[in-house]
Protein backbone atom coordinates (compact mmCIF):
# COMPACT_ATOMS: atom_id res chain seq x y z
CA UNK A 1 0.00 0.00 0.00
CA UNK A 2 1.38 3.31 -0.99
CA UNK A 3 0.94 6.04 1.69
CA UNK A 4 1.51 9.85 1.50
CA UNK A 5 0.86 13.07 3.53
CA UNK A 6 2.58 11.61 6.92
CA UNK A 7 1.29 8.06 6.26
CA UNK A 8 -1.92 8.68 5.84
CA UNK A 9 -4.78 5.74 5.42
CA UNK A 10 -7.85 7.18 4.27
CA UNK A 11 -9.44 3.69 4.56
CA UNK A 12 -9.36 4.05 7.85
CA UNK A 13 -10.93 7.31 7.96
CA UNK A 14 -14.23 6.52 8.89
CA UNK A 15 -13.29 4.31 11.88
CA UNK A 16 -11.24 6.93 13.04
CA UNK A 17 -14.17 9.45 12.47
CA UNK A 18 -16.30 6.72 14.85
CA UNK A 19 -13.54 6.81 17.32
CA UNK A 20 -12.76 10.73 17.52
CA UNK A 21 -16.73 10.82 18.16
CA UNK A 22 -16.68 7.66 21.11
CA UNK A 23 -13.40 8.91 22.78
CA UNK A 24 -12.97 8.11 26.12
CA UNK A 25 -13.27 10.54 29.03
CA UNK A 26 -9.28 10.01 29.08
CA UNK A 27 -8.81 11.42 25.41
CA UNK A 28 -11.48 13.86 25.71
CA UNK A 29 -9.99 15.68 28.82
CA UNK A 30 -6.31 15.06 27.30
CA UNK A 31 -7.95 16.54 23.96
CA UNK A 32 -10.00 19.62 25.77
CA UNK A 33 -7.15 20.73 28.38
CA UNK A 34 -3.85 20.23 26.64
CA UNK A 35 -3.91 19.47 23.42
CA UNK A 36 -6.75 21.49 21.29
CA UNK A 37 -6.13 24.49 19.83
CA UNK A 38 -2.55 24.75 20.04
CA UNK A 39 -2.46 24.48 23.84
CA UNK A 40 0.85 22.51 23.84
CA UNK A 41 3.05 25.21 23.25
CA UNK A 42 1.55 26.31 19.67
CA UNK A 43 1.33 23.25 18.24
CA UNK A 44 -1.23 21.64 16.52
CA UNK A 45 -2.60 17.91 17.18
CA UNK A 46 -5.25 15.83 15.25
CA UNK A 47 -7.13 13.19 17.09
CA UNK A 48 -7.65 9.46 15.97
CA UNK A 49 -5.66 10.22 13.12
CA UNK A 50 -4.43 6.83 10.38
CA UNK A 51 -1.28 6.68 10.07
CA UNK A 52 -0.23 3.35 8.32
CA UNK A 53 -2.75 0.51 9.43
CA UNK A 54 -2.99 2.10 12.20
CA UNK A 55 -5.01 4.69 14.21
CA UNK A 56 -2.94 6.98 16.51
CA UNK A 57 -4.91 8.65 19.60
CA UNK A 58 -3.19 11.68 19.10
CA UNK A 59 -0.90 12.97 16.23
CA UNK A 60 0.92 16.27 15.90
CA UNK A 61 2.67 16.24 12.30
CA UNK A 62 5.74 19.11 12.96
CA UNK A 63 7.09 17.30 16.00
CA UNK A 64 6.12 13.77 14.35
CA UNK A 65 4.49 13.10 17.76
CA UNK A 66 1.89 10.02 18.51
CA UNK A 67 0.38 10.23 21.83
CA UNK A 68 -1.06 7.06 23.23
CA UNK A 69 -4.09 6.85 25.97
CA UNK A 70 -4.24 3.39 27.14
CA UNK A 71 -7.10 2.52 29.09
CA UNK A 72 -7.60 -1.04 30.89
CA UNK A 73 -7.67 -3.13 28.41
CA UNK A 74 -3.48 -2.40 27.50
CA UNK A 75 -2.76 -3.87 30.82
CA UNK A 76 -3.58 -8.04 28.89
CA UNK A 77 -0.81 -9.77 27.23
CA UNK A 78 -2.72 -9.67 24.08
CA UNK A 79 -3.18 -5.59 23.94
CA UNK A 80 0.57 -5.19 24.98
CA UNK A 81 1.86 -7.19 22.52
CA UNK A 82 -0.32 -5.53 19.92
CA UNK A 83 0.77 -2.12 21.51
CA UNK A 84 4.29 -2.75 20.96
CA UNK A 85 3.74 -4.17 17.08
CA UNK A 86 2.47 -0.82 16.47
CA UNK A 87 4.78 1.08 17.91
CA UNK A 88 7.77 -0.24 16.40
CA UNK A 89 5.77 0.56 13.39
CA UNK A 90 5.07 3.70 14.37
CA UNK A 91 8.78 4.53 15.11
CA UNK A 92 10.14 2.59 11.95
CA UNK A 93 8.14 5.45 10.00
CA UNK A 94 9.92 8.17 11.91
CA UNK A 95 7.34 8.90 15.01
CA UNK A 96 7.90 9.08 18.46
CA UNK A 97 5.18 7.60 20.67
CA UNK A 98 4.85 8.53 24.13
CA UNK A 99 1.77 6.85 26.04
CA UNK A 100 -0.25 7.49 29.40
CA UNK A 101 -2.48 6.27 30.84
CA UNK A 102 -5.98 7.08 31.41
CA UNK A 103 -5.57 7.92 35.12
CA UNK A 104 -2.76 8.83 34.26
CA UNK A 105 -4.39 11.80 32.31
CA UNK A 106 -7.35 11.45 34.43
CA UNK A 107 -5.63 11.54 37.99
CA UNK A 108 -2.54 14.07 37.47
CA UNK A 109 -3.04 15.67 34.40
CA UNK A 110 -0.25 18.84 35.37
CA UNK A 111 2.08 15.58 35.12
CA UNK A 112 0.58 14.80 32.00
CA UNK A 113 1.45 18.55 30.56
CA UNK A 114 4.76 18.67 31.71
CA UNK A 115 5.98 15.42 30.73
CA UNK A 116 5.04 16.34 26.73
CA UNK A 117 6.66 20.27 27.10
CA UNK A 118 9.28 18.57 28.57
CA UNK A 119 10.35 16.56 26.02
CA UNK A 120 9.38 19.34 23.28
CA UNK A 121 11.20 21.34 24.21
CA UNK A 122 14.41 18.17 24.51
CA UNK A 123 13.15 17.97 20.43
CA UNK A 124 13.75 21.83 20.08
CA UNK A 125 16.97 21.88 21.41
CA UNK A 126 18.36 19.01 19.19
CA UNK A 127 16.63 20.36 16.28
CA UNK A 128 18.50 23.57 17.01
CA UNK A 129 21.65 22.18 17.47
CA UNK A 130 22.12 18.60 15.48
CA UNK A 131 25.32 16.54 15.95
CA UNK A 132 28.10 17.51 13.83
CA UNK A 133 28.87 15.46 10.69
CA UNK A 134 30.85 12.31 10.58
CA UNK A 135 33.99 13.45 8.89
CA UNK A 136 36.25 11.16 7.24
CA UNK A 137 34.49 7.63 8.68
CA UNK A 138 35.52 8.49 11.81
CA UNK A 139 33.15 7.95 14.37
CA UNK A 140 31.43 11.65 15.95
CA UNK A 141 33.96 12.51 19.25
CA UNK A 142 30.59 13.89 20.87
CA UNK A 143 29.24 10.47 21.30
CA UNK A 144 31.78 8.95 22.94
Amino acid sequence: MNFSNNNYNKKLKNFARVNRNNGTKAEVRIWCELLRNKKMLGFSFLRQRPIENYIADFFCIELKLVIEIDGFTHQFEEVIKKDNVKEECLMVLGYTVLRFSDDDVMKDIENVSRVLEEWIERRRIVQAHPPAPFEGGQENPRNN
